[in-house]
């Protein structure tokens, strides 16, 4: 059994060899550059799956072996690594969908509350703890950069940067809106209950790419910090408020200690929107992470997180269904980020629902 097409890229690869040969390929540098480092992903690329294949064949031969002599302390060290080499596989898989500009980028994530109150203020605690967990799995460093608490319970809204290895690329996957559904702990009734909260994530801008802003098109203002963070941070107004004119984006943070911090990173928040912004602009068709960008209301979801009267978690883009809801919550997401990836790339096994 084969895990991947080699021959065929094999022959990408040859046609960015004979195409980096031609006389002219160095008159233009830029492009030059971007077809020698695409040529080097893949050999990098070509040699792992050339390993796994290698692995598999390894394993299927010794199994056969195994399996005549009926040795099966044999049998179950193949088994093991065969769950070792489907992980690898896994993670290779996710790597070669995340081909975009901007998917090898930091990203910033927001969480928003919307139709539910207080309900959906706590949802929007139960996601970005499900975030966090995630990124902790993953290996990402996660910070807050701005928390709004909400007026009894949970938190209206919350932004946080998201550091590691393509972190935007997979990220991406949870724009949208996430629908819960569960008998609320605040109804004395014990009644079930609706919540939905949006989320939106942006490619965290790196100092590579040039993002230019006028201040005369930019209010700045500063306000003290409300809700947890201690003595200094509700003490001072080193919160920072930036709104940018010309489009109207706002962003702040408070959870620096410093205004100077809480306005560096402010601006940090505010060129990644507008990066994102011009993407937009310069590919007007509909993209499939931005699309699902709709009102946090009923019949816009992307997801639903059901907790009673049964529990499971499904994906509407991908029709994926998981039963285990608290392991989901707990921060084991990347299943819906897989299919998600897979559909958004044509591949025909996860078609996206309309």
């Amino acid at each position: 059994m084969s895990v991947f097409d080699v021959p065929e890229m094999e022959l990408k690869i040859k046609d960015l060899e004979i195409l980096s040969l031609k006389k002219e390929f160095w008159e233009n540098q830029n492009s030059a550059r971007e077809i020698l480092q695409k040529k080097t992903k893949l050999t990098e690329s070509l040699d792992k799956w050339k390993r796994f294949n290698n692995e598999i064949k390894d394993i299927e031969h010794l199994w056969k072996i195994a399996l005549q002599e009926k040795d099966d302390q044999v049998l179950q060290d193949l088994n093991d690594e065969l769950d070792v080499l489907k992980t690898a596989v896994f993670q290779e898989e996710l790597k070669m969908m995340l081909s975009s500009e901007q998917d090898h980028m930091d990203a910033i994530v927001s969480i928003h509350a919307g139709a539910g109150g207080t309900e959906a203020q706590d949802w929007v605690e139960m996601l970005l703890r499900m975030y966090l967990r995630w990124a902790e799995k993953k290996g990402f460093t996660a910070k807050i950069i701005d928390c709004l608490q909400g007026d009894e319970a949970g938190i209206k809204s919350v932004s946080f940067t998201l550091e590691g290895q393509y972190a935007y690329g997979y990220a991406k996957a949870e724009i949208g809106i996430h629908r819960l559904v569960r008998i609320s702990p605040f109804d004395a009734g014990a009644r079930r209950h609706t919540s939905f909260a949006s989320v939106f994530v942006y490619p965290e801008v790196d100092d590579e790419i040039k993002i230019e802003i006028n201040d005369d098109d930019l209010r700045i203002d500063t306000f003290r910090s409300g809700g947890k963070g201690g003595q200094h941070v509700n003490k001072t107004d080193s919160a920072v408020r930036i709104t940018h004119l010309p489009t109207g984006i706002v962003v702040q943070c408070q959870n620096e200690r410093s205004q100077h911090k809480n306005k560096a990173m402010a601006m940090k928040y505010l060129k990644s929107r507008l990066y994102e912004r011009e993407l937009q602009i310069k590919n007007e068709k509909i993209n499939e992470e931005n699309k699902f960008k709709k009102d946090i209301a009923w019949g816009s979801q992307i997801r639903s997180y059901i907790l009673h009267p049964y529990k499971m978690v499904k994906d509407h883009r991908t029709n994926l269904e998981i039963g285990d809801a608290h392991r989901v919550l707990d921060g084991d997401i990347d299943e819906f980020i897989q299919a998600y990836l897979m559909a958004t790339t044509g591949n025909p096994l996860n078609p996206i629902s309309e």
